[in-house]
Parts: structure tokens; C-alpha cells; sequence
């Protein structure tokens, strides 16, 4: 079995020998896992095409190795552990009283339902290669789903299922799919919210690509339905077999398709491929979160992000563990959800977002203390750096002082885990995410791509050596892979974010330098937020930049020019409806402040770090505006907030 860190010696060594001969490093991770034909070659790589490879020529299936190999020593053992919306009987601390609903899949168990959805796609026509997107609640058909695709060696896609109509759409059409698999409701809090309503939306702009649209039946709400496309996954699933032979995969074949915003309107198909990300997602995840034999281990996160797809799904499968799986919301029916569940399923390892760690924390220390969390061994956190209030709440009122804290540091594109303390192993502190993993050449350069090698330094953080779980392309448009990430500095992937490394050698992110925001630990790009507003008849343009929020880290400001509407919160509402139906709840501005003039250069491009410093109120540091195009708008902008 892969490889376990027990030591900060052995942390040392492993880094060290990762470092200076990474083939001979992920060639040992690599021979842990079952390969059919064994690769011929660990890496071959170049950063100006991008072209990376790992394990060439290197045959295997992701799920075979996440169950199949597991069948004959851990059968019977609880594979996938899930959680309902709603699980609490007889009321107990006040909650509503709804009938328990939690289920239990053992490997042999989970092998068996993908492998019934893996022949339900076949039946209707998925192959390898074939596209299909997921829009669906935290229910364990999801799961089954990603994993039944990756069996037939189906390329699966999934979307948030908070996204609107027309960006689901939008992906669909990127990604040219197939198929749709959604659920009929998704049960969210106190609220059934329409998920294949959506869907339907989304059809209805044109998704040409879809021919099936199967659904799931989650509650059993009444739906619109065409008997052209729609198809129940009850009807189609449960009566297929529960033999189908995994489809042998190239090292390099597509696994998955995940869209994140960028800095254009556009959001981009990051690409994983097999083999790399199962090495990485695997090491990292025994590692990071010091998984042992037994072990529950719950991530809170969404499927429909990365951190659901590596650390919710592929990583702990693949390294034999009990994973758990959340359908409903930190705070429903009341603010003590999640101990309840860590004391119910005596969590071992809990990974969650700064933003619910806030919100939960504002809600008052009496909830994590009405419930037993003796058994949480290791704490982490993922999505954005966690700030220091949240980080000691954290650590006292959660892990007691004595579980560790794994401020995580990663991104969609690198597919794990990249800079972290492991617990129990390095040592932590607020604010840092502290070390590199072993395989991991973490950087900080200066704008013109010196490295900056001494301690007590902030710079642009980069990655000078590639490792297995690298992002292999943007789906249908390779050059903006290489324009957004490897164009910078050549010979290294950029990041994207700042860093500040302290006298210890300890990294800290310190945010985005382009114009992304984090809200909520999910990155939303500033064009896509601002094309959605000017799709208001009466917007004439926009500027979105996000500021210190208080729960989520960043919150959205918008800046909005307008013309012949009144200037008011009926206005106000207008526009943030028409976020919601171009991207989504998710990203609708928490402030909007309607202005004459936007300072620009003389060149026309906004000054988004003059927009920046005034949302946030650091007013007193915007630097000289003499320059600008119309430096009287700055005055406006202030004396109008």
C-alpha cells in the first residue's frame, strides 16, 4: 500500500529524495497500486508546450484499484457512509423529529451498485471517451455515478448543482456530453430545492449534445418529464448486473472534466487523467489526514468541487478507508449538525471550509459543547487560508487541543493536496499551510521569475517540477492552459496566488493575484460575475472586485454603471436575479454600489486595485491617481459608498 509518513525524520527524507530524484520517488508510490500492463516510463514532461506525462504506457482502471482490490480484505468493511439531510430521531436536542436516514455501503456493496450503473450507461450508449455531467445533491447515486463512468472509462463532469440554467448549459456544451444524471429534488436544509427543473431549463437553451437525461428519484416531487429523453435511474439500474469488467485505461486517459472560473468570461474544463491523479490523490490522502485502519473520515465538501472529487471520493477509496458523505447544510436543523454527526459516527479525521467553521462559530460555543468529539484526531481545513479567530476556535472548541489542524493549501488544477502541516508530524500554525508535500517544489519568485530563496519573503508562488495529479490540459482549448499557467514564468507552473514564506520556512497563501475571487473557498472570476450583470437591459458596464467578508472570506462588490432606471434596492434585487440566473446563487454581489464613472487609464482598462482598496475601506493607501484617465471618479467612488 502506498507509502505513510510516521516521522518528521522520515517527512525530511521523503522530501529530500522526492526532490532530488522525483521518477525513482513516484515510481515506488506507483507499484503500490494494480496495474494490467506495467508503464514503461514514470514521467516525461515539458512546461512550454505544456506537455506532461506520467507512468507512459501504463495500463490500469481507477476503480479497480479503489474496489476490487479491496474485495478480498475489506468485502465487508463500510466503504461510502452517508449522511442524509435530515437524520435525527425523536427530536432529540430540539430538532424536528424526522425519521433517521443514513446508509452504509460495504466495498463488496459498492462494487456491485457501480457496477449496475456502469452497465446502464453501456445500455444506453455511453462509451469511452463519451462525456456525461452530473448536476445532483450529496446522495450516494452521485458517487456510484463518477465511479461507474470511470469504470466504462466515460469522461465524467460534475456540476454544482447550485449553478444555474445557463451555466450548466454552458458546460454541457463545452464538454459536448452525452448524458445528463441529475436528481429530481435536491434536499437542502429546510428547503426541496428543483434540480431537474434546471436541467429542463438548461435543455431548452440548447444542449444538442444530450441524448439521455437520467434521473434519480431523491424525493419523489412532482417533475416535468419527456419521454423523449428522460429516463429514471431506478428503472434503468436496478435490475442490471453486478458483473462488469473495468475498462482497461491508458496512464493518460481522461478521467475527469471540472470547470473552475477564471479571469475571462469563460469558465475552463480543467483535465485530469488517470494514473497521476490516483497516485497523488491516494499518497496525499493517507498522509495529509493520517488515515488508519478503522478510521471514519468525513470531508463536509461538494462533489461537485475538487475537494469532493479527491478527498470524498477517489483518495479515500483508493486507499481502502471509510469515507463519508453529507447531503445537508452545517446549520439545519440547528448550528450543532456536524458535531452531532462527528459524536453519532465517531468522526476520526474532519475536513471542512474556513467559511463553516465561521459561520459555526457565530452561532456560539454552546453547540460543539452540548456533543461528544473525543474521537476527532485530526482537523482540517479547505478552500481559502483559514484566519487566526476562526483557526483557535477551531482548535479549542472542536479538537479540544488535541488534534492537529491541516490548513490545506491546493486548487482544482493540481488535483490534491500540495502544501500542508501533517499532523502530528510538523508543526502548525495559524495562518500557514506550512510545508510542501514530498514531490512538491514550491517556490516564490518576483515578478520578473527570480526565485526568492531566503526566509522571511513574499512573492508569486509557484511549482518548478510537475507532479502526478497535475492539470494535463483545459478541455478543447490547450493554449489557454498555457497562457494561464505556464506563460508566466517559464519552466514553472504559476499558481496564481501570493505567498509569504516566514523565518521557519513555513508558506503562507496570502490570495489571488488576478482577478479571481475566493468566496466561500470556491473561486469565481471577476469577468464571469461582471458579464452576468451587464446582461441587465439597463447596466451600461461593471467592475467586480471582492473585499473582507466576514464568513466568507471574500464577498462580492460590484460597481455598476446605469441608465434610465432608479437607482434603488428594487434595481438592486433586478441585478442580483440576473447573477443568479446567468451563474447562480452563488455568485450574486453582497454589495452594489451604483457609480457615474469607473477610474480607468488611459488605455481604458479599469483600476480594479484603486476598486479593491475602497470596497475594503483601506482608503487611505490608493497610491497616486494622477494618472488616470478621470482621477476625480475616485473621489466620487468614496464619498458615495
Amino acid at each position: 500500500m502506498t507509502t505513510q509518513i510516521t516521522s518528521l525524520e522520515e517527512y525530511k527524507e521523503q522530501y529530500k529524495s522526492s526532490i532530488e530524484n522525483p521518477e525513482a520517488f513516484w515510481d515506488k508510490e506507483a507499484k503500490t497500486f494494480t496495474w494490467f500492463e506495467p508503464y514503461k516510463e514514470v514521467c516525461k514532461w515539458d512546461f512550454e508546450g505544456p506537455d506532461v506525462k506520467w507512468f507512459l504506457g501504463g495500463k490500469t482502471n481507477i476503480t479497480y484499484n479503489c474496489l476490487d482490490r479491496h474485495i478480498e480484505t475489506r468485502g465487508d468493511q463500510t466503504a461510502i457512509l452517508w449522511e442524509a439531510n435530515e437524520s435525527r430521531k425523536n427530536g432529540k436536542n430540539g430538532s424536528n423529529g424526522n425519521e433517521e436516514r443514513s446508509l452504509r455501503y460495504t466495498y463488496r456493496q459498492l462494487l456491485d451498485e457501480v457496477c449496475k450503473a456502469s452497465n446502464m450507461l453501456k445500455s444506453l450508449g455511453i462509451q469511452k471517451g463519451d462525456r456525461v455531467v452530473f448536476y445532483m445533491p450529496m446522495v450516494p447515486e452521485l458517487a456510484i455515478g463518477v465511479l461507474a463512468c470511470a469504470r466504462i472509462g466515460a469522461v465524467h463532469s460534475v456540476v454544482f448543482a447550485g449553478f444555474s440554467a445557463q451555466a450548466l448549459a454552458d458546460r454541457v456544451n463545452d464538454a459536448q456530453a452525452k448524458m445528463i444524471i441529475c436528481s429530481d429534488y435536491n434536499k437542502r436544509g429546510a428547503k426541496n430545492i428543483a434540480v431537474k427543473q434546471v436541467v429542463d431549463d438548461a435543455m431548452d437553451l440548447g444542449c444538442n449534445s444530450v441524448s439521455n437525461v437520467i434521473v434519480h428519484k431523491n424525493t419523489g416531487g412532482e417533475i416535468n418529464w419527456s419521454d423523449d429523453c428522460d429516463k429514471w435511474w431506478h428503472d434503468h439500474v436496478d435490475d442490471q448486473s453486478t458483473e462488469c469488467q473495468p475498462e482497461m485505461m491508458d496512464s493518460e486517459d481522461m478521467l475527469f472534466i471540472l470547470y473552475t472560473s477564471g479571469s475571462t468570461g469563460k469558465p475552463k474544463g480543467v483535465v485530469h487523467t488517470v494514473g497521476g491523479y490516483m497516485v497523488y490523490t491516494c499518497y496525499s490522502f493517507k498522509n495529509v489526514f493520517q488515515y488508519k485502519e478503522g478510521d471514519v473520515y468525513w470531508c463536509t465538501a461538494d462533489i461537485g468541487w475538487i475537494t469532493g472529487h479527491s478527498y470524498i471520493v477517489y483518495g479515500p477509496l483508493l486507499a481502502g478507508a471509510t469515507t463519508m458523505m453529507f447531503e445537508g447544510v452545517p446549520t439545519y436543523p440547528d448550528a450543532g449538525r456536524f458535531w452531532e454527526i462527528c459524536e453519532k459516527h465517531k468522526v476520526n479525521q474532519f475536513y471542512t471550509a474556513p467559511t463553516a467553521i465561521r459561520a459555526l462559530m457565530a452561532k456560539g460555543d454552546h453547540w460543539p459543547e452540548k456533543y461528544d468529539l473525543s474521537s476527532i484526531k485530526v482537523l482540517g481545513s479547505v478552500g481559502e487560508p483559514i484566519n487566526e479567530e476562526a483557526w483557535h476556535w477551531y482548535d479549542k472548541h472542536i479538537g479540544k487541543g488535541n488534534a492537529p489542524i491541516v490548513d490545506t493549501w491546493w486548487q482544482t488544477e493540481t488535483g490534491g493536496i500540495m502544501i500542508t502541516p501533517l499532523p502530528g508530524i510538523t508543526d502548525t500554525k495559524p495562518t500557514y499551510a506550512a510545508y510542501p508535500m514530498p514531490g512538491i517544489q514550491a517556490v516564490l519568485v518576483d515578478k520578473d521569475g527570480n526565485e526568492l530563496n531566503e526566509n522571511n519573503v513574499e512573492g508569486l508562488l509557484c511549482i518548478k517540477h510537475p507532479w502526478p495529479s497535475i492539470l494535463r490540459t483545459t478541455y478543447g482549448d490547450h493554449e489557454r492552459c498555457k497562457q494561464v499557467y505556464f506563460s508566466s514564468f517559464p519552466g514553472m507552473y504559476f499558481t496564481g496566488d501570493g505567498a509569504r514564506r516566514d523565518s521557519d520556512g513555513r508558506i503562507r497563501v496570502i490570495g489571488r493575484v488576478d482577478d479571481v475571487i475566493n468566496v466561500s473557498g470556491h473561486r469565481m472570476g471577476t469577468a464571469e460575475v461582471e458579464n452576468a450583470i451587464n446582461e441587465h437591459d439597463n447596466v451600461i458596464e461593471s467592475a467586480v472586485v471582492g473585499y473582507p467578508h466576514e464568513i466568507k472570506g471574500q464577498g462580492i462588490y460590484a460597481y455598476v454603471i446605469s441608465q434610465g432606471k432608479e437607482k434603488d434596492d428594487v434595481f438592486r434585487k433586478e441585478i442580483l436575479a440576473v447573477v443568479t440566473k446567468e451563474i447562480g446563487p452563488i455568485a450574486k454581489p453582497d454589495k452594489i454600489q451604483f457609480v457615474d464613472d469607473l477610474p480607468k487609464t488611459r488605455s481604458g482598462k479599469i483600476m480594479r486595485r484603486i476598486l479593491r482598496k475602497i470596497a475594503s475601506g483601506d482608503v487611505d493607501s490608493l497610491g497616486d491617481v494622477s494618472t488616470l484617465l478621470n482621477p476625480d471618479a475616485v473621489e466620487k467612488l468614496m464619498s458615495n459608498k
